[in-house]
């Protein structure tokens, strides 16, 4: 099992069941004809609620627009099992990086709280040249949109010395 995985099962009862859904729900291709929509929408809706900073209330973090237009992007364009993938991939498929690898290139994390997948620093700086890592006090999986502001300010910190 993956590094990541193990992590999550470690911090979080739920994390690695979601994931398994997820996998379930690929495979079969249940949500590849998203008729009715009101099903891909409970899926979102619920998603956004557990994956996000709204302590279960998701109109906390997100208004009813948010919440429909990404309903709608999903539904239109019927790109909801694309958005399996990378779980699908990395459960069923190798490590993407070979023991020992490491990007060099300069990079960032912004750890947000309630982010679903939240590795260790130790383990992040193994393959990655870790150059900054926040702790952001608030925000979860859909951060752009939870902390817009914050992640770019994160995101302006970050690139400011690499000019």
């Amino acid at each position: 099992m993956a590094p990541v995985v193990v992590q999550l099962a470690a911090e979080n009862d739920l994390a690695v069941p979601l994931i398994a859904v997820h996998m379930f729900v690929f495979y079969f291709g249940l949500m590849a004809d998203v008729s009715p929509p009101v099903g891909l929408a409970a899926w979102i809706v619920e998603k956004f609620r557990s994956w996000s900073d709204c302590g279960g209330e998701v109109e906390r973090r997100f208004t009813k627009d948010e919440l429909l237009t990404n309903i709608t992007i999903y539904w239109v364009t019927g790109a909801i099992g694309s958005s399996f993938w990378p779980y699908y991939a990395r459960l069923h498929g190798k490590w993407p990086f070979p023991d020992g690898a490491r990007v060099e290139v300069p990079c960032g994390y912004a750890a947000f709280p309630k982010e679903i997948v939240r590795p260790p620093r130790a383990w992040a700086e193994k393959v990655f040249n870790i150059q900054r890592w926040t702790v952001m006090p608030s925000g979860g999986h859909f951060a752009a949109m939870e902390e817009p502001e914050a992640l770019a300010d994160e995101i302006r910190a970050f690139f400011r010395p690499l000019r």
